[in-house]
């Protein structure tokens, strides 16, 4: 039986800003972790694909040396996802049923990008954060059992 690492997988944080993404970065940067940062739940709709496509550009911008996947959630909205898509987001969140979610999944190939269902079982949330980067360590400074590392906390 093969045992996961768990500093293998993928670290999910949801951001709602630059600071938040900047946080997000730098901390798995820090702890070697790779990461997927996620946008807030049908965030299409309220902060709009052209803001969460300058928000990853910036943040490639300024920290081109960490890499991350990126994924926008559009919610239960396909038109939303396919506007998404028309304004270059890469990868995006779609929570419908069949046959919706296919059909958008074939478009999105098309344009070189993809859709998944997304679990955020797990990831931390950066809503109403006082201290983004603190919070992205610690969570990322967790064990397999969600206890923290000995000499994390001082």
């Amino acid at each position: 039986m093969t045992e996961v690492n768990p500093q293998n997988t993928p670290a999910r944080i949801v951001v709602h800003e630059i600071g938040h993404a900047l946080a997000a970065l730098s901390a798995a940067r820090a702890h070697n972790r790779p990461l997927i940062i996620l946008s807030s739940t049908g965030a299409v709709r309220s902060a709009g694909a052209g803001w969460w496509r300058e928000l990853v550009a910036q943040s490639r911008e300024s920290m081109p040396e960490q890499d991350a996947e990126w994924i926008l959630d559009c919610g239960d909205e396909p038109g939303m996802a396919l506007a998404a898509l028309r304004e270059g987001v890469g990868t995006i969140a779609l929570n419908a049923s069949e046959p919706i979610w296919s059909r958008v999944a074939q478009i999105a190939a098309r344009c070189d990008a993809s859709v998944l269902k997304v679990d955020r079982t797990g990831a931390l949330d950066l809503v109403g954060s006082n201290n983004p980067q603190r919070d992205c360590n610690l969570y990322l400074s967790e064990g397999p059992d969600d206890v923290a590392k000995p000499g994390v906390l001082g």
